[in-house]
């Protein structure tokens, strides 16, 4: 009989600890990501050293997730002002304000991102005017992360699925069909040539300085995490999703990667904004697969706003019902409160949005990721050597 009930306990955890996997999934596959932008940018801009980061981004990414979701749900903080304000003890009047700055960059940055990712592809599709196309998106954004952090994680979720079934659908047939061009990159590549959109030189130094400040601005989004282990029973669970999180987002790069090498030398790269069309175009079943893609890319671009932004609205809600005496004064008025900071911060990242994709993947994306190495990588490594590990 207790075996029976130990199998069932199992079943009933592991859709969470996979949920909580694709929010971060979702989180990072969003957004420039999924335009191919950011692949760009960080990655096969800097060589043929493009096939090997992801193992060393992705591997940090699990790790420190990993830490920050188990010191949450031991800690009980469930936002990440409260997160912020136990972590950095003594120094959180510093510290904690100064994470709130990086958490606003980057609903200026990400957030923004994933509006422009989603505006540029509608408008290549239809032709409707961008800025018509961001408040499509800004409608949809709304809606989701209106009903809080059950609805955001089940809707991570079921997009995980779909985009991780859409990459394969999509990038799996143009790998094989492209190979030749794909093995004809990465040729040239490592003797020396670089891509149409680089500048860079090729060495191992500026590609591994690269992939770590990518990891830096993907640890920015940690804080996101921290409303999802108040459902979490069991610490297994936790281990569980740094695992599925490793596995599906470096599983999704790599094969972003080497679709992509295929377009790397192809001249209309240079004037794209959004690469991953051109990949498609060029490819096989272009007029099959490229609604598909576009779909996968704005379905990655809107979950990617939705948790930022379900993120900070959480830590405002929850700052402003923390000052109420009783639970029923907090009920009372909790979806309007909701409404209110979910439409301020998405139109923030709306009206950013408007500076265009690649503005915003190419200067802001930077920023974030040198302010989350000073508020998040730094006391994330001093807090693990002064504890031994043991607060978590």
């Amino acid at each position: 009989m207790g075996k029976k009930k130990s199998l069932l306990v199992d079943k009933s955890r592991m859709p969470l600890a996979m949920g909580i996997a694709f929010v971060a999934f979702t989180t990072q596959f969003g957004g420039g990501f999924a335009s191919g932008a950011q692949i760009y940018q960080y990655f096969i801009n800097y060589g043929v050293w493009c096939l090997i980061m992801p193992i060393l981004t992705q591997g940090l990414y699990s790790l420190f997730f990993w830490y920050g979701m188990r010191y949450a749900y031991k800690h009980k903080t469930y936002d990440y002002r409260s997160f912020s304000d136990s972590l950095y003890g003594k120094t959180r009047v510093v510290m904690s304000n100064l994470y709130e700055i990086c958490y606003l960059i980057m609903i200026g940055t990400a957030s923004a991102a994933a509006f422009a990712t989603g505006g540029s592809t509608i408008e290549t599709l239809f032709g409707i005017p961008y800025w018509l196309c961001t408040v499509i998106v800004a409608a949809f954004i709304f809606v989701i992360a209106l009903f809080g952090t059950s609805v955001v994680r089940k809707c991570a979720s079921t997009l995980s699925v779909l985009i991780i079934i859409g990459l394969i659908l999509v990038l799996v047939p143009n790998i094989i069909a492209q190979w030749d061009s794909i093995t004809e990159s990465i040729g040239r590549m490592a003797s020396g040539e670089m891509t149409v959109l680089s500048e860079k030189n090729g060495h191992f130094g500026p590609a591994l300085y690269s992939a770590v400040l990518y990891f830096f601005f993907q640890l920015a989004s940690v804080s996101v995490m921290y409303q999802h282990m108040e459902p979490v029973t069991d610490v297994k669970q936790i281990n569980r999703s740094a695992i599925g999180m490793f596995v599906c987002n470096f599983f999704a790069m790599e094969l972003s990667i080497f679709g992509l090498l295929a377009v790397a030398f192809v001249a209309d790269l240079a004037t794209a904004s959004v690469p991953m069309l051109i990949l498609v175009e060029q490819g096989v079943g272009a007029k099959i697969l490229t609604p598909i893609i576009s779909i996968l890319i704005i379905l990655g671009a809107i979950s990617t706003a939705v948790n930022m932004i379900s993120g900070i609205v959480t830590r405002c809600v929850n700052a402003v019902e923390r000052r109420m005496k009783t639970d029923s004064d907090r009920k009372k008025g909790h979806l309007a409160r909701n409404a209110v900071f979910t439409l301020i911060f998405t139109f923030l990242a709306f009206a950013i949005a408007q500076f265009g994709l690649m503005t915003v993947v190419s200067k802001g994306y930077a920023y974030l990721g040198y302010a989350a190495f000073i508020t998040l990588f730094i006391p994330f490594v001093i807090h693990a050597i002064a504890t031994k590990g043991k607060e978590i």
